[in-house]
């Protein structure tokens, strides 16, 4: 008999399986785990703080916006929207403002700030003729005080 007819009629060991076999164990298991919280550890604050100065660039964006539109609403009136009046003098015309030529914003309604709370419009401002204060993630009671608002540029 020729080696490889001996090879091929020699029997295969059978492969047992048994339910309990099947899988990974239980050290396996939390290798893994920690693994992930490890590497979930080290990223997601990092991941977190992007998320937060996207929304802090986003607002600072947003309110260059505003001032852009108060300074066209400015030039057609003549004078920044009263603080009653507010942003929204950007989007529908104020009964003193006789020469609005709005709407100066797009859209239908102001903006909300990247939390989700309307921006602040107070005129006159401190040592500026308007100013547009967004709370920031803290809201207005927020323990950050004024360090933690995000304002125009005087």
């Amino acid at each position: 008999m020729s080696l490889i007819s001996r090879i091929s009629n020699r029997r295969r060991p059978r492969e047992h399986s048994r339910a309990g076999e099947a899988g990974f164990t239980l050290v396996e298991v939390l290798v893994v785990i920690s693994i992930i919280g490890l590497i979930m550890g080290l990223v997601g604050p990092r991941v977190l703080n992007y998320l937060s100065d996207a929304k802090v660039k986003a607002a600072r964006i947003q309110i260059e916006s505003f001032s852009s539109a108060l300074d066209l609403y400015y030039l057609d009136v003549g004078r920044y929207p009263s603080s009653t009046e507010g942003l929204n003098a950007l989007m529908q015309r104020p009964s003193s403002a006789i020469a609005w030529n709005g709407p100066y914003l797009k859209g239908t309604s102001v903006p909300k700030d990247p939390w989700g709370a309307p921006y602040v419009y107070k005129s006159p401002g401190d040592r500026k003729p308007y100013e547009i204060v967004s709370y920031g993630p803290e809201g207005a009671n927020g323990s950050k005080g004024a360090a933690g608002y995000i304002k125009n540029a005087e």
